[in-house]
């Protein structure tokens, strides 16, 4: 299947045009295995070298939506990866890194490779040039480790973005505690939880930004589809996902990539869709996407084939 966007079943909201003309690729695969997230990794034509960082979700605990360890080992094993978090900005088992660490060791990726709380020495700021709110990205000073990272991030929606996919696991995900709430809040950590929701979104694509040109071209992104509730990872008491499991996907480009994750859930037949839709949409979380394009990040158009 080869096809550019989605045109069957209910619409995402139509990217604007901003005048972009690339053509990104994304490959999509309905098989959901530890296999096949290698599988397509070479599919994909990704060659990460050097040391590399897989960047996930940890998992808060309670929650159990996020990806397991055995679920990434494959492909941890295969590109003798550093597994990389961050501290969160708010209170709770993963807010201390001496705790966060042990939430890894519970959930069992301390088991399979070496892991690594970027901020757990501190952080270090990123400049952002041409940024629509903020100038500086704070992200955890461990990844100038890394020659390379591997985007490996679980997609499903979010409480206050809408939805997380690549450019939230990029931007929030690397960014230090402190970091964190400087993007929540466009600038202004105080406002971590009541800031106004399109500035938000465009700081994390402009957090997305910086990370893009601190690694240049050596960043893979892939999505899994799988365990589609409307709560985030860092929910401790997710609601369960009320729609079927979609896939695997992966893209050297985030923007296409979250776009076409977005467009399967709104092309499923599963009516289940339902509360995920008004979850994007009630926090506006398309937004992140126009955002990134602009900034040149990626581009919302996009072909998609079918492994």
């Amino acid at each position: 299947m080869e096809e550019e966007g989605f045109s069957t079943g209910d619409k995402a909201p139509p990217p604007k045009n901003t005048g972009a003309k690339k053509v990104s690729e994304v490959l999509f695969s309905r098989k959901i295995s530890p296999e096949e997230l290698v599988n397509i990794y070479k599919a994909a034509g990704f060659c990460l070298k050097g040391k590399v960082a897989v960047k996930l979700h940890s998992g808060e605990p309670g929650g159990h939506n996020f990806l397991q360890a055995d679920f990434v080992k494959p492909i941890v094993d295969f590109l003798k990866g550093v597994i990389v978090e961050c501290n969160t900005a708010y209170e709770g088992r993963r807010f201390k890194t001496e705790d966060h660490l042990r939430v890894m060791q519970e959930h069992g990726f301390a088991g399979i490779a070496p892991v690594d709380i970027m901020d757990s020495d501190g952080e270090t700021a990123l400049k952002i040039s041409g940024g629509k709110q903020i100038d500086k990205n704070y992200v955890g000073k461990n990844l100038s480790r890394y020659d390379s990272i591997l985007i490996l991030s679980h997609f499903k929606g979010h409480v206050m973005g809408g939805f997380g996919g690549a450019l939230k696991n990029m931007s929030i995900g690397i960014a230090s505690s402190h970091g964190k709430a400087h993007i929540h809040g466009a600038g202004d950590p105080k406002k971590l939880w009541d800031c106004e929701q399109d500035k938000f979104l465009e700081a994390m694509a402009d957090a997305d930004k910086s990370i893009v040109e601190f690694f240049g071209g050596r960043i893979a992104y892939i999505n899994v589809m799988r365990n589609l509730s409307i709560d985030c990872d860092c929910d401790s008491n997710p609601h369960p996902p009320e729609m079927a499991d979609i896939g695997i996907l992966a893209s050297h480009d985030p923007v296409a990539l979250d776009q076409a994750c977005v467009d399967l859930v709104y092309a499923s037949p599963d009516k289940g869709k339902a509360s995920l839709i008004r979850r994007i949409e009630e926090r506006n979380g398309t937004h992140i996407l126009q955002a990134a394009e602009e900034l040149g990040i990626g581009s919302r158009k996009y072909v998609l084939k079918e492994m």
